[in-house]
Order: C-alpha cells, then structure tokens, then sequence
C-alpha cells in the first residue's frame, strides 16, 4: 500500500464518521464470523465427542447389563450353592447325631463286654481250680483202682497158687500188666519140641511167651508163686531159646509171690523179677 492511500485511509477515518462506522462494522462481521466459524466448529467437535460418549456410554450400559446378568446369575448360583451347604450342614448334624448314638451304644458294648470279660475270667479260674480238684480225684481214683486192681492181681495168685483158681487164668490176668511194663504193644507164644529134654530132663514141648523190642529178645515167665527151681526151670527154657534160634533172650520173671531163695537164684541166673503187680 502506498503512502498516498494509507494517508487518505487515515484522514477518511478521523474525518469522516460514515466511513469510519462502515470500517468498524467491516470489521466487526469478519470477527463474529470468525466467531461463529470458531463456535460451529467447536460445536461440531463438541458433537463428535458427545457421539463418542453416546456410544461408550452405550457399550458401557451393554457391559453394565452384561455385569448385572453375570451378577445375577452369581447371586443364584450363591443360593442354589447356600441351599447346598444348608443340606450338607443339615446332614452333618444328623449324622453327627447318629455317630453320637453309635459312640454311646459302643460304650455300653464296652462296659458290658469289660464285665463279661471279667466274670469269664472268675469262671475261668473256678473251672481251673475245679479242674485241678476233679484232676486230683481222677488220680486218687486211678491210684485206688490200680490198687485194686493188684489186690485182684494178688488174690487170683493166692486162689491160684492153693489150687482155688488156674495157673492159666491167672497168667491171661497179668498179660496186659506185662505189657505195660515191657512197653510192647503184644506178646506172642514160642513153641518147640525139646527133643534133648533141655528144660525137663526128657522130651517134650516147651512153650513160652515172647515179646521183641527194638530187636530185643524177651522171654517172659508169669507165675502165682515162684521158687528157686522155677528160676532155674526159666533159665534152662532161656539156653533152650538161644540154642535154637542164635539169640541171646532177656529172662523176665513176673510174679506176685516169690521166696528169698528164689530171688537169689533169678539174681544169679541174671533173671529180672517182677514182684509189684
């Protein structure tokens, strides 16, 4: 601009008023309108941002109503499982209850077993000490039977030794007692014709019992009474036996009545005599 106008602008402007309002007012529109395009577009902005909002306050509602659901169905899900455990507690005190019961009768069992224990321990020793008496009766009653029983013995050797009872009889008596005391199970017989009269002076049959015990000979001779030659009569029946057979017998003498002499004699002849019967 030259320095011609920019003076004539001036001296327009402080002379003349009309020009200077229609300046002013020039310049007046072109702020409001900056004004106003500044404001639309802040409004516009602000527009913008409000739709902005608008839609995260919608995906917001979406998400609090998701939540809300979310937290609803916690809130049944809390009842339902609230319902549970009030079950469960229900069930627990009944059976806690129940164990009460059972832990109540159990020691009543206990008890009742403890006392039952206890007087099957008292009968218990009153059987013992029942038993040791009827047990001591039962030998007192043995040791009188077995005296009996020898007194019988000796009663049949007394009948038989005057004539009142057989020899036989009383032999077929003592066999089981001869039995016991050589430990054997049986005894058998041994018979042989002594041709060279060995035993008797003459020809004739001897007979004898005999029993074998772990490969031990024992010729056995059961009398009423013995004697001294009833002693020697046994040992000549003894050499008899190991002549024929090549074995040495062991000579047992069981009699209830037997004489020094005789004694004497069956010690000599290495006889075992058997008085106690």
């Amino acid at each position: 601009m030259s320095v011609d106008l920019r003076g004539l602008l001036l001296r327009l402007l402080r002379e003349d008023e009309e020009f200077r309002l229609a300046v002013m007012g020039l310049l007046g529109y072109s702020d409001v309108k900056s004004s106003v395009d500044r404001l639309v577009e802040a409004v516009n902005e602000l527009t913008k941002a409000v739709k902005s909002h608008d839609e995260r306050l919608t995906r917001l509602e979406n998400a609090v109503e998701e939540l809300t659901k979310a937290v609803r169905s916690h809130e049944e899900r809390l009842t339902r499982l609230e319902s549970a455990v009030e079950e469960l507690t229900r069930a627990v005190k009944a059976h806690e209850d129940r164990l009460t019961r059972v832990e109540d009768r159990l020691t009543r069992l206990e008890n009742a077993v403890e006392e039952l224990t206890k007087a099957v321990k008292e009968q218990s020793k009153a059987i013992e000490e029942l038993a040791k008496i009827v047990k001591s009766h039962e030998d007192r009653l043995a040791k009188v039977e077995e005296a009996i029983k020898a007194f019988d013995r000796r009663l049949m050797a007394l009948r038989a030794r005057w004539g009142v009872e057989s020899e036989e009889a009383f032999r077929n008596a003592m066999m089981g007692v001869v039995e016991g005391i050589l430990g054997v199970a049986t005894v058998g017989k041994w018979v042989y014709f002594d041709k060279d009269g060995v035993v008797y002076g003459h020809p004739s049959q001897v007979e004898v019992d005999v029993a074998i015990r772990d490969g031990t000979h024992i010729l056995i001779e059961i009398k009423a009474s013995a004697s001294s030659g009833d002693a020697l009569e046994f040992s000549r029946v003894g050499n008899l036996y190991e002549t024929v057979t090549g074995i040495k017998p062991r000579l047992v003498l069981v009699t209830p009545f037997i004489d020094d002499r005789g004694l004497e004699a069956a010690r000599k002849l290495g006889i075992e005599v058997y008085t106690s019967v």
